[in-house]
């Protein structure tokens, strides 16, 4: 905090006073007592009303008691009697941010971060009001400046996470916007599905994009290992053949015969493999162990930590054996992290990025095209960004795709690369604020969350009711609680943790919608217009499926002209054929039969496209996203 300092310039007389109040203002402020230092510093600014460290010291003092508004006025007057004080813009940018008025914070916590490059509290929240306004690579630069000047700062690291998650979010949405049908689009989503267990399904979606063009690389490989999650292993080893045929470059490929060579206790071969593939690219194999030894049995994943930490394993580099214990028992090893910077590879100047990639020098390929980024074409962007990804260097890979959406913002190369990418730098973030903070409330609402997402309901109220445990009321929590609830069909409950929620947050666009489903899913509509009307003023991309929840409604309580009107704003939201169901009803009951003929059309190319894609089958297209039962499928 700002202490103020000498004060010159005073009368005799004035001085002494002065000097007793400010005393008085900075014990006060040491004990914790900030209302009565608060009118400390009023009383000095009556003996010398134009101090503007003393107005500072008032508007913090002010914001400890959580008098914003006066100590927005308090930061204001500070700033106008001298504009190059530290504390009033970095607090002014601060309290604006938090009122959602990011215009008027961003140019005052720039001013800010430039008068103290030291303090990490500036560009921590330049990061936060760069989120947001939705710029998402200009809050991960500020947030990833606030780490370089205190790398233990956890709120740093979480809100870096968070930056990286909503523009993944918002790239998805991006992309099932240009082409929601494209390989780009079905990859993303089939390796979404295989993270959720979903092998099968991951399957089926990841074989309908064998023959499509043009698609990411080593598709065959992702769908190889999908196959071992099923315990599919002579598929699998088909489609690691097939990829090395067609593909040669393809790392994954090899990755996977390793790990077939491996499950067949071939040990020798599997470490011949192995070494291979580190003599080509050290960053791609350890970027890649972790699929390499996903869904081991714990007895196989002991024989493989024994191999690796014996004497049999000694023909491997220590680094790469060290690397790969580190995956098998589930930790990160600082110092294989780095090997590919303690061991570089020499870069062939007859050969070009192209040959790099096609023999699988990923990392030889992003050093090559690195060295003149700033001026390369949209292809070679391209290809940088595949490199770099394909060798873990996630921080590259993200800039390439960023170089290159502003080059070409409709490219869904840039956009995958870029999801792919800023997807595993979230989780890097996030597990390195859960290492600072391991017992925090946030940290338990992350995994329950994580949790969440997996379908294990069961874990994931565990670790919400721990984070609240921890910050009684905590908005997140709850609504992660709720959440877990009503996915595990306990609807009492659910609806319980929503309505306690909404009596600190009544107009929480999200809390809202989750309390409308709830009541949506007990066939109470009417209860539920309330809290769908407010739930509209939750993201953008969630208004679609709102306006089709309203749709339902209406329908229900009779108004049909007003529920025509909201499903036909909610149609992008329909990924099961249940709103043009509904609409085909509709259209029925007003005698239409053109229109309820052209939406039961609808609906079968969305259930035809559906199945084709490998999504579960819902038998009723009335049941999903409208009636209790559902099969959802999340976006990209």
């Amino acid at each position: 905090m700002l202490l103020a300092g000498s004060v010159t310039g005073l009368g005799q007389q004035a001085a002494p006073a002065l000097d007793s109040v400010l005393a008085d203002a900075q014990t006060e402020q040491a004990a914790g007592n900030y209302a009565a230092a608060a009118a400390d510093y009023t009383q000095a600014l009556k003996l010398r009303p134009h101090t503007p460290q003393l107005w500072a010291n008032l508007g913090l003092m002010q914001q400890e008691t959580g008098d914003f508004s006066a100590a927005t006025l308090s930061f204001l007057e500070a700033n106008r009697l001298n504009p190059s004080l530290y504390v009033p813009n970095l607090f002014l940018g601060i309290d604006y941010a938090h009122a959602g008025k990011t215009k008027e914070a961003i140019p005052l916590l720039m001013k800010a971060e430039k008068l103290n490059r030291s303090d990490a509290q500036a560009p921590l929240a330049l990061g936060r009001a760069y989120i947001g306004a939705g710029r998402f690579p200009a809050a991960a630069e500020e947030l990833g400046r606030a780490i370089q000047l205190n790398p233990k700062l956890g709120s740093a690291w979480f809100t870096l996470g968070i930056a990286r998650l909503d523009q993944v979010e918002d790239e998805a949405r991006a992309m099932s916007e240009e082409n929601k049908e494209s390989p780009y689009a079905g990859a993303l989503y089939a390796e979404s599905l295989a993270r959720q267990a979903r092998f099968g399904e991951a399957a089926s979606l990841y074989k309908s994009l064998l023959d499509a063009q043009p698609q990411p690389p080593c598709i065959r490989s992702e769908l190889g290992f999908v196959l071992l999650r099923e315990h599919d292993a002579q598929s699998a080893s088909a489609q690691f053949a097939d990829e090395r045929a067609v593909h040669p470059e393809c790392g994954l490929a090899l990755l996977g015969q390793a790990r077939l060579e491996l499950e067949n206790g071939n040990n020798d071969r599997a470490m011949q493999i192995l070494e291979d593939l580190w003599s080509l690219d050290h960053g791609f194999l350890l970027a890649n162990t972790s699929l390499f030894i996903a869904g081991l049995s714990r007895e196989k994943t002991a024989a493989v930590i024994n191999l690796f930490s014996s004497g049999e394993s000694a023909r491997l580099p220590e680094d790469l054996r060290g690397a790969l214990v580190a995956a098998l028992a589930g930790s990160v090893n600082e110092e294989s992290a780095g090997a590919l910077q303690a061991n570089p590879i020499e870069t062939d100047v007859h050969q070009t990025a192209e040959a790099d990639y096609a023999a699988g020098r990923f990392a030889q390929c992003a050093r090559r095209l690195e060295a003149t980024a700033a001026s390369l074409n949209a292809d070679k962007l391209q290809l940088l960004a595949g490199c770099a990804f394909l060798t873990g260097d996630n921080e590259h890979a993200a800039s390439a795709a960023h170089s290159l959406l502003t080059l070409e913002p409709h490219s869904l190369a840039a956009l995958y690369w870029s999801i792919k990418a800023n997807e595993r730098l979230a989780f890097d973030a996030l597990a390195r604020f859960q290492d600072l903070e391991p017992d925090s409330a946030r940290s338990h609402v992350l995994l329950g969350d994580i949790y969440n997402q997996l379908e294990r309901y069961a874990d994931a109220q565990a670790e919400y009711q721990q984070a609240l445990a921890l910050a009684p009321g905590d908005e997140a929590a709850m609504l992660g609680l709720a959440t877990a609830y009503l996915n595990n069909n306990n609807v009492k409950a659910g609806m319980e943790i929503a309505q306690s929620a909404l009596q600190h947050s009544p107009d929480d666009p999200e809390l809202n919608l989750m309390m409308a489903e709830a009541l949506l899913s007990q066939r109470a509509y009417a209860d539920a217009e309330p809290y769908l009307i407010k739930s509209l003023h939750a993201k953008p991309q969630m208004l679609p499926r709102i306006h089709a929840l309203i749709g339902k409604a209406y329908a229900e309580t009779g108004r049909t002209e007003d529920a025509i009107a909201q499903l036909k704003l909610g149609e992008s939201s329909d990924e099961d054929g249940s709103v043009q169901y509904l609409l085909a009803r509709l259209y029925r009951k007003q005698g239409d039969a053109r229109d309820a003929s052209v939406a039961l059309e609808r609906m079968k190319t969305i259930k035809e496209q559906r199945a084709a894609r490998g999504y579960k089958r819902v038998e009723d297209p009335d049941l999903s996203p409208l009636e209790p039962g559902a099969t959802r499928a999340s976006a990209p």
